[in-house]
């Protein structure tokens, strides 16, 4: 005597646990991402694709003003603003110094904020455009 199977296994799938969890983690990533902005500058171009984390940005704009979170600012009051910012942080290789300067800047702007990231042991790199091809 034959005997038939009552549980048939369904081979669906059901997709919405799969879309919550989408969601949540799109969530997650929005929420704990760095927005970082750098205004509109005519900035150097480099065929360099190193990516660094930004922490701090000082931008140069082509009078030679020191912009910092969209304050005019100048050499001492970015070294105060830093110093402000590095309180608190047990290692200063956490914290990178972005320089955004113009294409036509004197290097010598670019010098101060490299001596300063230096005085207090932070990275400091330039941020630049990629090279058009």
């Amino acid at each position: 005597m034959a005997l038939k199977r009552r549980n048939k296994t369904s081979a669906e799938f059901s997709m919405a646990s799969l879309t919550d969890v989408i969601f949540l983690l799109l969530i997650f990533f929005v929420l704990t991402s760095k927005l970082v902005k750098i205004s509109t500058q005519d900035l150097p171009e480099s065929d360099s694709t190193t990516v660094a984390p930004v922490t701090v940005i000082v931008e140069i704009n082509a009078e030679g003003k020191y912009l910092f979170g969209g304050q005019v600012m100048t050499v001492g009051q970015v070294e105060s603003s830093l110093r402000q910012r590095l309180q608190g942080v047990e290692n200063p290789n956490d914290i990178t110094l972005t320089i955004a300067a113009q294409k036509d800047v004197a290097f010598d702007y670019v010098v101060d904020l490299i001596q300063l990231a230096g005085k207090y042991k932070v990275k400091a790199i330039l941020a630049t455009n990629p090279k058009q091809s």
